[in-house]
C-alpha cells in the first residue's frame, strides 16, 4: 500500500489530522455500537439465568428477529452516505440535508409494516425452519412483544446517522448508555417479576427492548428539537411533504445496503439453525461465542461508520486525495485492534464466557467446552471480519453498494454457507464445521472489497472526482 503524499510535511500533517477526524467521530460511534448491543448481550446474559432451555429459545427468536431488522438498518443507513456528501459539497446546507432525514424516516415508517407482519408468525416460521416445537413456540411468544421495537429504533438510527454525517455523534452515545440502564431494569422487572410486575419470562424482555427503544428515538427526537447545532435543521418540519425523486434515490442507495447486511447477518442466522439442528448444547454454545464475537464487531462497524462519513464528505467536495486518506486510515486503526481481539480469544477464552456461564457448574461443562472450541475459531476470523466492515464502509462512502452487494452474497452464500454445512453434516465435524464455513465466507468477502478499494479510480469509483446527480429543487 502506498501512503498517498505521506513524503511530504504536508502530505504527513493531513494524515495526522484525517488520524485524528476519524478517530473523533468513530469512538463514540464504537461505543454507541457497543451500548446498542450491550442492551442485546444483557438480555441474553439474564436469559441465562432461567435456564439453557430459555437461552436457546431466546438465541432463536432473536436471531429470527436481528434477520429481519438487519435488512430494515440497512435501508435506513443511507441516510449517512446522503447527509455526508450534502455536508462535502455545502458544508452549510439546510434543506437538503432536512429533506434526506425526511426520506429517511418516511423508509424507517414503510420497511417497518412487513417486519411485524413477519415477526408476528415467528413461531411458524421456526418451525419450518425444522426447530424443536417446544423452543419454536417459546420464541414466537417473545417476538410478539420484541417486534415493536422495529420502528423506533429505525427512526433513532435515521437522527442518530444525521448527527454522525455532522461529526456530533456524542448525544447518541449518552442516549444509548441511558437505554442500557433503562432495559436492565425494564428486564429485571418484567422478566423476574420485581417490584410488583408480572414475572413474563422472554416476553417481558422484548417488552423491555421495545421500551428501550422508544426511550432511543424520544431522546435523540428531544435533542434535534432543542439543541442549538441541529435545531436549525428543523428535521420534523412539513414532515408530510413528499420529495419522491429524494425518496427514489434513498431506496436505490439503500437496497443494496440493506441487502449486503442481510447476506451478512443471516449466514450467522442460517449458523444459528443448524446448531439447533444439532442440540441445546451446541446452540446455547454458539449463542455465547457470537455475542463475544459481536461485542468486538462493534469497533470495526463504528470505525467503517465513520469511514463512510469521512469518505463521503471528501467525495461530495470532490478531494480524491481526502478519499484515499480518510479510507486507509480508518482501516489501519480495524486491523491493528481485531489483531488484539482475536488474541484475546486464544488466551483467555474461559474467562470470556464465565461472563454468560457459570464455568465452575458441571452442568455446564459441555456448554462451555463447545463455547471455547467456537472462541478460538472466532479468533481466526477477527481481522478479516473487521476488514470486510471497514471496507464496505468505505465503499459506502463513495456511493458504490451495488457491486458490494453481490460480493456478499457470492461469498457468504453461495461459497461460505454450503461449506460449513456439508463440514458440519456429510463430514461430520458438526459445530467446528460451521465455524469454518463462516471464517472461509468472511474471508473472501474482505479480499474482494478490498480489492474493489485498491482499485477504485480504475473503476471509476472517483474518477474526476463524479459529482452526484442533483434533485429536486428544495422546498
Amino acid at each position: 500500500m502506498t501512503i498517498h503524499g505521506y513524503h511530504t510535511a504536508a502530505g504527513r500533517e493531513a494524515w495526522r489530522a484525517e488520524l485524528r477526524a476519524t478517530l473523533s467521530l468513530g469512538w463514540p460511534l464504537v461505543l454507541t455500537n457497543l451500548a446498542q448491543t450491550a442492551m442485546t448481550t444483557t438480555d441474553v446474559i439474564m436469559t441465562g439465568r432461567l435456564g439453557a432451555h430459555v437461552l436457546a429459545a431466546g438465541a432463536l427468536g432473536t436471531n429470527l428477529y436481528f434477520a429481519v431488522l438487519i435488512f430494515c438498518i440497512g435501508l435506513v443507513t443511507a441516510t449517512a452516505p446522503m447527509v455526508a456528501r450534502e455536508i462535502g459539497r455545502n458544508r452549510h446546507s439546510v434543506r437538503e440535508v432536512r429533506r434526506t432525514v425526511r426520506q429517511g424516516l418516511w423508509s424507517a415508517g414503510l420497511i417497518s409494516i412487513p417486519a411485524w407482519l413477519i415477526l408476528w408468525n415467528g413461531e411458524t416460521i421456526l418451525l419450518a425452519f425444522g426447530q424443536q416445537p417446544n423452543l419454536a413456540a417459546a420464541a414466537g411468544d417473545y417476538l410478539r412483544t420484541l417486534q415493536w421495537s422495529v420502528l423506533p429504533f429505525l427512526a433513532y438510527l435515521v437522527l442518530r446517522s444525521f448527527m454522525s454525517a455532522l461529526e456530533r455523534p456524542l448525544w447518541s452515545l449518552a442516549i444509548g448508555a441511558a437505554a442500557i440502564l433503562f432495559n436492565i431494569g425494564a428486564n429485571w422487572c418484567l422478566m423476574y417479576g420485581n417490584l410488583g410486575f408480572p414475572a413474563l419470562g422472554l416476553p417481558g424482555s422484548g417488552i423491555a427492548t421495545s421500551l428501550s427503544s422508544t426511550l432511543l428515538f424520544a431522546g435523540l427526537a428531544t435533542v434535534a428539537l432543542t439543541d442549538r447545532r441541529f435545531r436549525r435543521y428543523h428535521l420534523f418540519g412539513r414532515i408530510w411533504r413528499a420529495d419522491w425523486p429524494r425518496f427514489v434515490e434513498f431506496w436505490r442507495l439503500g437496497l443494496p445496503i440493506a441487502a449486503t447486511l442481510a447476506f451478512e447477518v443471516t449466514i450467522f442466522n442460517a449458523a444459528v439453525f443448524l446448531m439447533g439442528l444439532l442440540g441445546a448444547a451446541e446452540l446455547a454454545a454458539h449463542s455465547i461465542a457470537i455475542q463475544i464475537a459481536s461485542l468486538t464487531f462493534m469497533v470495526p462497524l463504528g470505525i467503517g461508520q465513520a469511514a463512510t462519513v469521512r469518505v463521503g464528505r471528501a467525495y461530495g467536495a470532490g478531494d480524491p486525495d481526502g478519499v484515499t486518506r480518510a479510507g486507509w486510515t480508518a482501516f489501519a486503526l480495524v486491523f491493528g485492534f481485531m489483531l488484539l481481539t482475536a488474541t484475546a480469544m486464544i488466551t483467555i477464552p474461559e474467562v470470556l464466557v464465565s461472563a454468560f456461564l457459570d464455568v465452575r457448574d458441571p452442568a455446564n461443562a459441555r456448554v462451555v467446552s463447545l463455547a471455547v472450541t467456537f472462541l478460538a475459531f472466532a479468533a481466526l476470523f477477527q481481522v478479516v471480519d473487521g476488514g470486510q466492515a471497514v471496507a464496505i464502509g468505505m465503499l459506502r462512502g463513495l456511493h458504490d453498494t451495488r457491486v458490494p452487494m453481490m460480493i456478499a452474497a457470492t461469498g457468504y452464500w453461495v461459497l461460505g454457507l454450503p461449506l460449513g454445512a456439508t463440514l458440519a453434516f456429510p463430514l461430520g465435524m458438526r459445530g467446528a464445521g460451521i465455524w469454518i464455513g463462516l471464517a472461509t465466507g468472511l474471508a473472501i468477502v474482505a479480499s474482494l472489497l478490498m480489492w474493489r478499494w485498491m482499485r477504485r479510480d480504475r473503476l471509476g469509483l472517483v474518477g474526476g472526482i463524479r459529482r452526484p446527480v442533483e434533485l429536486a429543487p428544495a422546498h
